[in-house]
């Protein structure tokens, strides 16, 4: 695993992302990008009871199209939050160590975020508490150009398909419609608590990292 990556800050991101901080000596989060839509900035996917289901962070639309990410404003016409937060509580009441984590988390939803960055901040903070690391972060200064950091930054696009094999964890709904790999890390979180630690740190990522 390399000892420097960079990636994209996310909304609860993938455990693909949190296995490579958690591999990674360091990481480098890159705040200088241009946003982009339909990606995990503001979006992420857990197991509900129906199958998979998308929650997403609603933004004010920037005035170009070469919106800084950390320019980009939350929207609060809809509660979205309240959304989110019933959705979370109805996937994992029922799952093993949701009450061990949800007065924090609750916290996240009561608060209203101006920006997106500091939403990304909050949910970072979150997972590494919960997961009671604490691993070297930095941010980047401008856009970061190819350097001697592994970039990640495409596993932003919730449009790519990680090929990695992942072990089988018991989810919640896993016997009405099997298993789910790399849905957020509050997934894994919520049903294996502090063995998620192990999950992370051994999955294989050789295949998909150069």
């Amino acid at each position: 695993m390399p000892k420097n990556i960079v990636v994209q800050p996310a909304y609860f991101a993938p455990i693909t992302q949190y296995a490579a901080i958690l591999q990674a000596d360091s990481t480098t989060f890159e705040v200088h990008d241009n946003f982009a839509k339909q990606t995990y900035r503001t979006r992420c996917y857990i197991y509900a009871a129906n199958g998979k289901l998308l929650l997403n962070v609603p933004v004010n639309k920037g005035k170009t199209l070469k919106t800084k990410t950390t320019d980009v404003e939350i929207n609060y016409a809809e509660d979205w939050q309240k959304l989110h937060l019933r959705s979370l509580q109805s996937a994992y009441s029922s799952s093993p160590f949701f009450e061990f984590y949800e007065h924090d988390i609750l916290t996240i939803f009561e608060t209203k975020y101006k920006c997106l960055s500091e939403l990304h901040i909050a949910c970072h903070n979150f997972v590494m508490d919960a997961l009671q690391e604490d691993k070297p972060t930095f941010a980047t200064e401008e856009y970061l150009v190819p350097s001697d950091k592994t970039d990640l930054r495409d596993w932003i696009s919730s449009k790519n398909k990680i090929g990695t094999e992942f072990e089988r964890y018991i989810q919640v709904f896993d016997d009405k419609h099997g298993f789910l790999p790399n849905l957020s890390i509050l997934d894994l979180i919520f049903m294996e608590g502090p063995n998620a630690i192990t999950y992370l740190e051994n999955l294989d990522l050789s295949n998909v990292i150069n």
